[in-house]
């Protein structure tokens, strides 16, 4: 017989039936009414006031991944709460140029990147080599090992930082007996997740498609050839020939799935080029806002132009392109883009999907390239980008430097920075430290009209000062018995149109 105590329900809900909300505010009682408010808010946050951003990130943390959830539950309730199970992954990289700094940085950027792509990393380890393996990426004896620690740690995924060759990949999982992942795959699943709109959805897609087909395994007989000629079973007339795998047959689906997409991305591109052309008819300067993966991009355009678009602390936050209309303190417009993060080692197939929207930073009158101050190594990030740049033909646009997170940066990094880049502003998008600054300069460096101009504009062309206003530069303006005296530069359009009104 148990010695157990007695359990009453009851007895139970009498000893909790005090616990209000009456008497939790109370004990309030003394404090003043905002405190007590904001331990008890009265409703939410009013969903007007939310920005875009903010609704997208609320959102996406809904789907929460937790590292207790097992694939067998016990309980089928646990399903209502949408949470899945992390990967458990170890990393494993091939070091074979540049100083243990470089490779450590690199296998925590990697590190970041399986994170942000929903999984748990439990080990991490680099083999320093001349060259990576052409049959295993490491070694044969640290294969062994990562086989040990494979199973030792119960992981089910082994990451490489570096792209696999179809060959590498094949070999590393039949000795492994688990998932492994390259770093391409890795970022092209996080593109995947992030993608919201329907041109970044067929940018994905078309790169994820572009890396699958060459790594295409069959497993199993059903993946086996068809019979063809005179096979062993005989299939008669109708079956000779040289047969198709069905590993072909997957590979011409996906040859016509990627023709389908390219038709698709050149519809979009002309819309995006009839935009940008809209604004090469009017002159508009544009700036695009470039850099690495979460240095804030994303932060830095709110901060210049309250788009309120998403930002999060995670790499390759946001994707679609953002293009903001603002203006100078003259009050000349001009355009702002938010553009994709670059990484070291960027995949060929995600320049390739998405140079249509790469050519927003190629086109643009000036780059604002953003760097994450607070890194152990900007300059490595620096160059990275210059050489995404360089691949798109935007190394010959004019190119401010922002270095972003000053409130975070180590000083001496920060003294390194200016002494090497003398074209740099230091800011802060989270404090606002420095971005009047930095819109000082953006502003000095866009084009100027170059067509003088001084005119009578009579009051009844309301329309005409509105445009001197936005896409002009106004010297000297006067209001007089017959009209607005204005003199100033614009350019060779808006000059042809004001010429009939040439002061005399």
């Amino acid at each position: 017989m148990s010695n157990a105590p007695d359990f009453s329900l009851s007895a139970e809900l009498a000893a909790t039936s005090d616990w209000d909300d009456d008497d939790f505010v109370s004990g309030y009682a003394d404090e003043p009414d905002d405190l007590v408010e904001d331990v008890v808010p009265a409703d939410g946050p009013d969903p007007e006031d939310l920005t875009t951003g903010a609704m997208d990130l609320a959102e996406r943390h809904q789907l929460r991944r937790v590292a207790s959830l097992r694939t067998e539950l016990e309980d089928i309730t646990e399903v209502e709460y949408r949470q899945l199970r992390l990967e458990r992954v170890v990393l494993v990289g091939v070091w074979t140029e540049g100083s243990v700094a470089d490779a450590e940085n690199s296998m925590a950027e990697l590190a970041l990147l399986a994170e942000t792509a929903g999984s748990e990393v439990l080990e991490a380890l680099y083999q320093r080599r001349q060259s990576p393996d052409p049959a295993t990426y490491v070694g044969r004896g640290k294969v062994e090992g990562i086989a040990e620690i494979v199973q030792a740690t119960g992981a089910d995924t082994v990451i490489c930082d570096g792209e696999l060759a179809p060959s590498q990949l094949r070999n590393l999982e039949d000795r492994l007996k688990v998932k492994v992942v390259d770093r391409t795959a890795l970022i092209l699943d996080i593109f995947a997740q992030h993608a919201k709109s329907r041109e970044g959805q067929a940018q994905v897609e078309l790169a994820q498609l572009s890396y699958m087909k060459q790594r295409l395994r069959g497993w199993g007989g059903n993946l086996s050839r068809q019979a063809g000629g005179r096979v062993a079973g005989g299939a008669g007339i109708g079956g000779r020939g040289p047969g198709e795998t069905k590993i072909e047959t997957d590979r011409r689906r996906i040859n016509t799935k990627i023709a389908k997409l390219r038709r698709q991305l050149a519809q979009m591109k002309g819309t995006r080029d009839t935009m940008r052309s809209e604004r090469r008819r009017n002159q508009i300067p544009s700036v695009a806002i470039a850099g690495y993966t979460n240095a804030g991009k994303s932060s830095l355009l709110n901060r210049l132009t309250d788009a309120g678009v998403l930002v999060e602390n995670a790499l390759f936050a946001t994707l679609d392109p953002t293009t903001r209309r603002t203006t100078t303190s003259d009050g000349r417009v001009y355009t702002m883009s938010d553009t994709v993060g670059f990484v070291r080692h960027l995949p060929h197939q995600l320049v390739e999907a998405f140079r249509s929207t790469l050519e927003e930073v190629a086109d643009s009158d000036l780059i604002l390239h953003v760097v994450d101050g607070s890194h152990p190594d900007p300059e490595g990030q620096i160059a990275a980008v210059r050489e995404v740049f360089a691949e798109i033909g935007a190394d010959k646009v004019p190119e401010l430097l922002i270095v972003n997170k000053a409130d975070i940066a180590d000083e001496i990094a920060l003294a390194r920075l200016k002494q090497r880049e003398p074209h740099l502003v230091v800011v802060s998008a989270r404090t606002g430290e420095g971005i009047a600054e930095a819109l000082r300069v953006v502003e000095g460096e866009l084009p100027h009209p170059a067509e003088p101009f001084d005119v009578l504009v009579p009051y009844a062309r309301g329309d005409l000062m509105n445009r001197i206003h936005q896409h002009a530069e106004i010297d000297q303006l006067e209001h007089t018995g017959d009209g607005t005296r204005v003199s100033g530069r614009a350019n060779a359009s808006l000059a042809g149109e004001l010429a009939p009104y040439a002061a005399g």
